[in-house]
């Protein structure tokens, strides 16, 4: 009976696995400049060639745009890609400054993309001028992280947006698009740059 129980349960765990690689495997990141639009469908030129995407009726536009560490204040809402340094603290390689409306978003403190790095989205606590760049405090639900961003770093904000952004010549990034059972991209989100910014 034991024995049936945790082979059922070794089941339950590699199900579970399964449906979490294909739930993973349903979206795709689509980085890149609008070629066409037609009606809700985007033609993207991206690195790899060409993706179709079509925005729902509703999607959420924001904008793009360069920032300097003078827009980070207390109480600004960010991202920090970092890496974790001896002291504990984080040196950024990557900060964006949310949107009022985006405040909570993803909140926390998690692994990241690259090998080693972070993600930490939080509230900023305190910000200071240091030898090494500027220091922030940042706060989340579970904690807080010193984050130390260097002289020079780019910056970026986010900035509620407009459908009409959505353009020939705009870039775009769409961090998740979903994959319909037809092979067809949907987005409910879409990042522009503004200015010459590329979003990333």
């Amino acid at each position: 009976m034991t024995t049936t129980k945790f082979i059922l349960a070794g089941a339950l765990v590699a199900a579970s696995c399964a449906m979490a690689a294909a739930q993973q495997a349903q979206t795709q990141r689509v980085m890149g400049t609008i070629q066409a639009v037609n009606g809700p469908t985007l033609t993207v030129k991206t690195r790899d060639g060409e993706a179709k995407v079509n925005v729902i009726d509703k999607v959420a536009v924001f904008g793009v745009v360069k920032a300097t560490t003078a827009d980070i204040k207390p109480g600004s809402y960010v991202g920090v890609g970092a890496m974790p340094q001896p002291d504990g603290s984080q040196k950024a390689i990557r900060v964006m400054i949310f949107a009022d409306v985006q405040r909570g978003t993803g909140e926390g403190h998690r692994p990241w993309v690259q090998p080693g790095s972070t993600m930490t989205n939080a509230t900023v606590d305190t910000t200071v001028a240091s030898v090494d760049g500027q220091v922030l405090m940042v706060k989340y639900k579970d904690g807080e992280k010193k984050v130390v961003i260097p002289p020079g770093l780019a910056i970026q904000a986010y900035v509620v947006g407009d459908k009409s952004e959505l353009k020939p010549g705009a870039s775009i990034l769409i961090v998740s698009a979903a994959k319909k059972p037809d092979g067809t991209l949907e987005a409910a989100r879409v990042n522009v740059g503004r200015g010459g910014v590329v979003p990333q």
